[in-house]
């Protein structure tokens, strides 16, 4: 018997997946309310240059704040840290603007990112 999309990103929710599998959850059709991860990416993230953020949904029920690295395919990491209060926020379809770490990247200089994260 084959699994379904819903099965498939059930089995996925405990780790963290890319956005690309925002297409799963709902039934057996494509799309759906509950994807496995949310985050941000392109111009949700400020002067962005190929980072990306992802938050597996299991992550917004933690009862500590959470930190992620938002690399993506550029050549260097930042850091964001999202409060209790914040990942709440999220997981009610909320969104949350958050600093991330300053860095320091060849032909970039030193610099940080303000990102807006959302889960729908």
């Amino acid at each position: 018997m084959a699994m379904t999309r819903k099965e498939f990103c059930a089995a996925l929710g405990g780790s963290t997946v890319v956005l690309l599998f925002q297409a799963c959850g709902g039934g057996g059709g494509y799309g759906g309310p509950a994807p496995a991860a949310c985050g941000s990416s392109g111009a949700a993230i400020a002067g962005n240059h190929g980072h990306v953020l992802t938050i597996a949904r299991v992550d917004l029920d933690s009862m500590i704040a959470m930190t992620y690295g938002m690399a993506g395919s550029a050549s260097h990491d930042h850091q964001v840290t999202f409060s209790v209060a914040q990942l709440q926020t999220l997981k009610t379809g909320g969104s949350v603007t958050v600093t991330s770490t300053m860095t320091t990247a060849a032909g970039l200089g030193t610099h940080d990112h303000n990102v807006t994260a959302s889960c729908p």
